[in-house]
């Protein structure tokens, strides 16, 4: 498959632009001279956005072209309806209008942790990777590690004076937390690096790796709090689990409860980081770094009130 070799400035069609991922990925693509229009579910103050709902027809209305369609839409809970519906269908439908539309490369924002596939989302992404690159059209497939917002869940806890919660010993886990805004570039980068294309792209932050007991420790560092940890046997979550599992075959509530504590466990017991298939072990070195926005840095800037956390519904600790 050749890369389409794009020209110096390109119409980009943006799905998800209205989550803090797709916020970064169009503030990048506006720097980087693109002409951006975005997809949204309702009206926003940009001139030109495109107005409809990617769970019916997507193309009414559309009477453009296009030569780049980045999607960063996720699915909001992870639960299994929600995220066939969306992490699959939906992208089915963005990836026929790209063809409709003329685009000649799709830039999917994927998630890392596709690499263990446990849970309904992870599967729903998968299944709509392989139907991207089998489709014929350049891709670019873009899996970072851990957000900054998803590691933020804590701060209020350790400003209070509570303990900071860890699943395990602490380390039992690890991520390269990567910002919106690097994120967004690098996003951006892969119209214009052709050796971003036709590739499944895993991407961190910069510097090394940390732990859960390492973010705690910056949180009491940054706050001056004395260090206080409350750590939670991983043995409790897997009972909390079985319990809604069970509960929940008599209550779609508690079922769905169950799917949250499920997708809970995960991210509790399983590092973001490039999976090494051979040992079966996450390897920090060979997870790619980029930008230069640091966790530290953001924890800060949250703690003076100079940044606003919007966690959404995808947050780890």
């Amino acid at each position: 498959m050749r890369a389409y070799q794009h020209p110096a400035s390109l119409r980009v069609l943006v799905f998800g632009a209205t989550g803090t991922a797709g916020q970064g990925v169009v503030r990048a693509l506006s720097a980087q001279g693109q002409v951006v229009t975005c997809f949204v579910r309702t009206p926003r103050a940009i001139e030109g956005d495109i107005i409809g709902d990617v769970t019916g027809r997507i193309d009414a209305g559309i009477n453009r072209n296009f030569d780049v369609v980045v999607s960063c839409l996720a699915s909001r809970s992870g639960a299994p309806d929600d995220a066939w519906a969306i992490d699959y269908r939906a992208h089915l439908r963005i990836l026929d209008l790209a063809q409709q539309v003329g685009a000649k490369h799709f830039i999917l924002l994927s998630a890392i942790c596709v690499q263990r596939p446990l849970l309904p989302f992870q599967h729903a992404k998968l299944a709509f990777e392989a139907a991207l690159i089998a489709s014929g059209i350049t891709y670019s497939i873009v899996r970072p590690t851990a957000f900054f917002k998803s590691l933020s869940g804590q701060i209020d806890r350790v400003r209070h004076g509570k303990a900071f919660l860890v699943f395990g010993n602490g380390v039992l886990t690890a991520c390269k937390p990567i910002s919106d805004d690097d994120l967004g570039r690098f996003i951006a980068g892969c119209i214009t690096d052709s050796g971003r294309h036709n590739r499944i792209l895993p991407i961190g932050g910069p510097g090394v790796a940390i732990t859960p007991i390492e973010q705690g420790n910056m949180l009491f560092a940054l706050t001056g709090m004395p260090p206080k940890f409350r750590y939670v046997p991983v043995r409790m979550l897997e009972v909390i689990q079985q319990g809604l599992s069970l509960a929940g075959k008599v209550s779609p509530k508690l079922a769905a409860k169950a799917e949250l504590a499920r997708i809970g466990r995960y991210y509790a017991t399983e590092s973001m980081l490039v999976l090494d298939t051979a040992t079966g072990r996450y390897d920090a070195d060979a997870t790619p770094s980029t930008g230069a926005d640091t966790l530290e840095a953001y924890y800060a800037s949250v703690i003076a009130g100079n940044t606003q956390v919007y966690r959404g519904e995808h947050a780890v600790f």
